[in-house]
């Protein structure tokens, strides 16, 4: 390995490493009670440091925000790319949206809940809205498949998508949330709220 490519390995380790504290702060503290300074403190390094990567708090979240919706994207673009059956692909979306969120819990929390903690600046909400899209509409992108190949009662792909996360949502911050709530065995639970959703929209 060259000189350059280890300087840009330790660049690019560094980098990381800044994410991975800021995201564990915001998760635990909330946006506004974490600062350039706290999240230098926790890598040891000097706030001026954090300064050569990222332009300021805000953009450290929102490129947190984009590699957490790059992640789930690639799942479900996964899934969307296979040739099973549309109803299949869809049990599947609901089951690895839900796994990604109990693997990944900061990542979740920072991107559906910290955000909300902060006013953003139009840019702010353009980056976010943007990879938010991309994802969603990978969800979309198998509903389709599955209005197209005549499976479902109703044949609204914003309707039937926008139902289904939000029970995906729904259920993904309980277990996240809530996890003091004698909840039945996590997989059984999962299989059975997602077979209940693709169940109620399906032709009968």
């Amino acid at each position: 390995m060259s000189v350059q490519q280890r300087r840009a390995r330790d660049r690019e380790e560094l980098r990381q490493e800044i994410l991975d504290a800021a995201r564990t702060l915001f998760a635990k503290e909330g946006f506004d009670s974490v600062s350039i300074r706290k999240i230098a403190d926790r890598i040891e390094y000097s706030p001026g440091t954090i300064y050569l990567y990222f332009k300021d708090k805000s953009d450290i979240f929102d490129t947190l925000c984009e590699e957490t919706f790059g992640k789930l994207c690639r799942r479900l673009g996964a899934i969307v790319e296979d040739r099973g059956d549309p109803l299949d692909k869809l049990r599947r979306a609901g089951r690895a949206y839900i796994d990604f969120a109990l693997e990944n819990p900061n990542h979740y929390l920072v991107t559906f809940v910290s955000k909300k903690d902060r006013l953003e600046s139009e840019d702010d909400l353009i980056r976010i809205h943007d990879s938010g899209s991309a994802c969603f509409g990978k969800l979309q992108l198998i509903v389709q498949q599955c209005i197209d190949e005549g499976l479902l009662r109703i044949p609204d792909v914003d309707e039937v998508s926008q139902s289904l996360w939000a029970a995906m949502h729904g259920l993904s911050m309980l277990l996240i949330t809530c996890q003091s709530f004698p909840f039945i065995e996590h997989s059984r639970l999962i299989d059975r709220v997602v077979d209940i959703s693709v169940e109620g929209i399906r032709k009968k």
